[in-house]
Parts: structure tokens; C-alpha cells; sequence
């Protein structure tokens, strides 16, 4: 990301979460806070700019529906940039309100971009404390859409500006309350891919040396055929393209011996693993629209020994 830019990736997936509660049946993940932080023209651009790309999505498509707009629209959305934001959201919510049963008090979101857990869930202002950990530029741009939209910033949720890609330093989270003897829940969701294996790597042994035992993660990453798998309608290379293209490049992937021994070097057992099967199978089964989970995209749910 360049300096004093905000996360295009982040605006992208508001819109992909917001277009999701507005207009398809049934959801999936219902964020329906999403299209609050977008502006209406920011929505409508997006908009104009997928249906006039419609041709480097898919030709067929393009021809099919050529006086159809809004059809283009939904299949744009529902294959290529849904998917995936939609599952993994549902899933790591799942799993955070188990672990909230088993004594976690605190949540932390890595790469927060504009997440809206912390306005849909009111009711845990007491009960949880939230953390969202974003690049300061991207983080500075949500306060402002918060503000515009005229939510107030409960006392539960703490803004923690730090590229933590490149360096973490819990010291930081600290300073805005948060207790590092205390179980903690993390999530990473769209980040791994935009990081090295060795970044990966550095950030997971940070996140985990201080909190304790029964602590866990949910995350995403991409298996090792994420540079070779077409996909559906080509919405895999189309991923990898459009990510080069905005200026944020996917840069790693794993197999799955890979991650568990990455995981395994940081002290993290993998407690579940989803592979893109077993998302269609717990997410998208029965569907009569275009949304299916995505192939080469994992989730896992790992936990501190």
C-alpha cells in the first residue's frame, strides 16, 4: 500500500459485504452496517467500474447479459468478490462467540479495514474488549466514515494504528488496554497472501509470545495452487490480477504441511481446518445464484498449546 492511501482491498469488500445484505437471499453473513461506511458515489463508482469491466471478468458473460447491467453486477459480485469475504466473516464470528464461552475477553482484528463486528454486536460492550489493528492511513479513513455516519465509537472498541505487517509490537496494543496474561482471540482475514512467507511467519511467533495458553487465531490463506489454479470463470487469476493491479500483490501461499508447520514453530496447534470444499459445503450448499466458495482459499482456527 502507498503511503497516505487508503486499503482499496478494504473498500472493495465493504462493497462486496454491503451489496450482499442489500440484495441476495438467503445470506450468508448478514453486514448490514457495510454500506454505511461506503459514500453513495464511492458504491455507484464501484458499481460503474465492474459492470464496464465486465470483458475482463468473462467474455461470455459480457455477451449474455449485454443489456442486462445489474445482472453483470450480481455476477460479477457473487463470483468474483463475495465469496470469500462473506465465509470467512461468518466462520471467524462462529468461532469467536465459542471461544467467548471458554473465557476469551479479548478481540483482536488484524487488518480491520472496515469491519463493523464491534456496531453489530452492542451487545458485548461490556463483555469483550475489541482491538482493530490496521495500517494508520486506512484506520484514519474508517474513523472519518464513522463519523460521517454518525456512529458513535463505543468504549469497548480501542484503535490501534501500526503496519504490523512489518513489525509487531504488542506494546502498542498495551497502551490501549489490552492485557496480555489474558486469553485473546486474533483474526487475520485477507492479509496472509498480501505477505511474505517469512512475514507470515514473523508476525504469527509475535502475536502468540505473550499471550497464554488456550489463545487462537482464525485465518485465511491460499494453498500452493493459488498462481496456477484458473478458477471458476478464471476468478482466481482474475484475484491475483486485480490485487497486482490495485498495488497490493499477493505473495505467498502454502500447502497445508506448510502452514501446520509454520503454525507449529509459534507454539499453534490447528484446531480446524476448511478447504475450500468444506466452506462451499458449511456456507453455499443449495444456492440458486452465482455464490460458491472459492478454490485455492483455506480457513483455519488455530490455538496456543
Amino acid at each position: 500500500m502507498k503511503k497516505n492511501e487508503s486499503s482499496l482491498t478494504s473498500l472493495i469488500s465493504a462493497f462486496g459485504r454491503a451489496y450482499h445484505s442489500q440484495y441476495d437471499t438467503p445470506k450468508i453473513f448478514d453486514d448490514f452496517i457495510a454500506k454505511d461506511l461506503i459514500t453513495q458515489k464511492e458504491f455507484s463508482d464501484i458499481r460503474e467500474n465492474m459492470i464496464k469491466g465486465i470483458h475482463f471478468f468473462n467474455h461470455e458473460i459480457a455477451k449474455k447479459f449485454k443489456d442486462q447491467p445489474e445482472e453483470i453486477l450480481k455476477w460479477i459480485t457473487q463470483v468474483q468478490l463475495s465469496p470469500t469475504p462473506l465465509a470467512r466473516a461468518v466462520y471467524c464470528e462462529n468461532v469467536l462467540f465459542q471461544e467467548m464461552i471458554l473465557g476469551v475477553k479479548q478481540y483482536v482484528i488484524l487488518g480491520a479495514g472496515l469491519d463493523t463486528f464491534c456496531f453489530r454486536h452492542t451487545q458485548l460492550n461490556d463483555s469483550l474488549k475489541i482491538f482493530e489493528v490496521d495500517y494508520p492511513t486506512t484506520q484514519s479513513f474508517k474513523k472519518r466514515r464513522l463519523v460521517d455516519a454518525e456512529y458513535q465509537i463505543p468504549e469497548n472498541l480501542h484503535f490501534v494504528p501500526m503496519d504490523f505487517t512489518k513489525e509487531f509490537a504488542i506494546q502498542n496494543l498495551v497502551k490501549e488496554g489490552f492485557i496480555p496474561k489474558n486469553k485473546t482471540f486474533f483474526s487475520l482475514l485477507g492479509v496472509s497472501y498480501y505477505l511474505t512467507k517469512e512475514e507470515n511467519a514473523n508476525l504469527f511467533k509475535e502475536l502468540f509470545t505473550y499471550v497464554p495458553s488456550g489463545s487462537s487465531i482464525v485465518f485465511d490463506y491460499a494453498d500452493d495452487k493459488l498462481f496456477e489454479e484458473k478458477g471458476t470463470s478464471n476468478r482466481v487469476q482474475n484475484m491475483v490480477q486485480m490485487a497486482s493491479t490495485s498495488g497490493e500483490p499477493m505473495k505467498s501461499c502454502f500447502s497445508y504441511n506448510e502452514i501446520e508447520k509454520l503454525l507449529e514453530n509459534s507454539g499453534l496447534l490447528i484446531y480446524e481446518h476448511l478447504s475450500p470444499d468444506s466452506i462451499n459445503n458449511q456456507f453455499f450448499v443449495n444456492r440458486t445464484d452465482y455464490l460458491s466458495a472459492f478454490e485455492t482459499i483455506h480457513y483455519i482456527h488455530a490455538v496456543k498449546k
